[in-house]
C-alpha cells in the first residue's frame, strides 16, 4: 500500500474501528463509575494524565534519544489506554469494568493530554524539524475524528440494539485485536528503513518505560489500598496504550514520529501477556480464598 495513503486512510479507519469497538462494549454507567467508584478511576487517571507522559519524559532522557525519537516516546506516553489493555486485564482476572471506564475516560481527555505533551516534547526535545508541522487545532481536531467520534457512534448503537451489540460484541474485539496488529505491521512496513535505523536507539526506552509505567501502576494503586483486581486494570492500562493513536497523530506530522510508537506495541504483548497470565494465576487464588 502506498505510504500516503496509509496514512491518510488506513490508519485512521484502522483506529476509528477500534475505538467503535469500545463503544459497543459501553454503557452509561461506565462513566457514572467515575462518581460511584472514585478512587480506583481517579488513580488511574492520574497516572495516564501525568505519570506516564513524564515517564516518557524521563526514559527518552535517560536513554538519550533523538529529538524525533524522544517526541515519539512522549506522544506514545500521552495516549490514552486502549482495548488491548481492556482484554488482557479480563484475561488476567482484573477488574474489567475499571478498565473499560479508564479507558473511555482518557479517550476523551486525550483531547487535551495529547496535543499537550507533543507540543511540550517538542520544545523540551527543541525538535526544530517537527515545529513547522505541529499545530494545535488540527490535532485536537484529528483526535477527536478518530476517537471520540467513532467512541460516541459506538456507544449509540449499543444504547439502540443493546442485544445485538452485546452479540456481536466478542467478535468485535477479535476484529479490533486484527485491526490493531495489521495497523502496526502496516506503520512498520511503511517506514521500515527508519524502524531499522533507530530500532537499536529506540528499544531499550520503550522495554523500561513499558515496565516502569506497569509496575508503578500496581505499586500505587496497591499504595492507595486498592485490591489486586483493581491494581491489575491500573497497571494494565497504564503499560498497554492505545498506539494506534500514537502511530495515527505521529504519522500526519512526521513518519519518524511513529516509529517508537510501533516498537512498543510489539514489545508490550509480551510483558503484559506475562504479567496477567501471573496475575490471572493470583487473582484466582484470592478468588478462591474469599469463597
Amino acid at each position: 500500500m502506498d505510504d500516503s495513503l496509509l496514512t491518510s486512510v488506513a490508519l485512521p479507519i484502522g483506529l476509528a474501528l477500534i475505538m467503535a469497538t469500545l463503544g459497543l462494549s459501553l454503557v452509561p454507567d461506565d462513566f457514572r463509575r467515575v462518581l460511584k467508584v472514585p478512587r480506583g478511576v481517579l488513580i488511574g487517571m492520574v497516572n495516564l494524565a501525568l505519570v506516564s507522559p513524564f515517564l516518557a519524559f524521563a526514559a527518552a532522557e535517560l536513554f538519550a534519544l533523538s529529538a524525533v525519537m524522544a517526541v515519539g516516546l512522549v506522544l506514545l506516553g500521552a495516549s490514552p489506554g486502549g482495548t488491548m489493555a481492556n482484554l488482557l486485564t479480563h484475561i488476567a482476572r482484573g477488574d474489567t469494568a475499571l478498565s473499560i471506564t479508564m479507558t473511555a475516560v482518557s479517550s476523551i481527555c486525550a483531547l487535551i493530554t495529547v496535543p499537550l505533551y507533543l507540543g511540550l516534547a517538542i520544545d523540551h526535545f527543541g525538535a526544530t524539524a517537527l515545529s513547522d508541522d505541529f499545530s494545535m487545532g488540527p490535532v485536537v481536531a484529528k483526535v477527536f475524528a478518530i476517537t471520540v467520534v467513532p467512541l460516541a457512534i459506538g456507544m449509540f448503537i449499543r444504547a439502540r440494539r443493546a442485544e445485538w451489540a452485546i452479540e456481536f460484541e466478542p467478535r468485535a474485539k477479535k476484529i479490533a485485536l486484527g485491526v490493531f496488529l495489521l495497523v502496526v505491521v502496516g506503520a512498520v512496513a511503511a517506514e521500515n528503513e527508519v524502524v531499522r535505523e533507530n530500532l537499536r536507539e529506540v528499544l531499550g526506552a520503550a522495554i523500561a518505560l513499558n515496565l516502569a509505567a506497569m509496575a508503578i501502576g500496581f505499586g500505587s494503586a496497591r499504595a492507595a489500598r486498592l485490591n489486586d483486581k483493581q491494581a491489575t486494570a491500573i497497571s494494565m492500562e497504564l503499560g498497554v496504550h492505545n498506539s494506534t493513536v500514537a502511530i495515527a497523530v505521529g504519522a500526519t506530522i512526521s513518519p519518524a514520529l511513529t516509529v517508537p510508537a510501533a516498537v512498543y506495541a510489539s514489545f508490550m504483548f509480551v510483558s503484559a501477556g506475562a504479567f496477567a497470565w501471573f496475575m490471572s494465576r493470583r487473582n484466582r487464588q484470592r478468588e478462591i480464598e474469599a469463597t
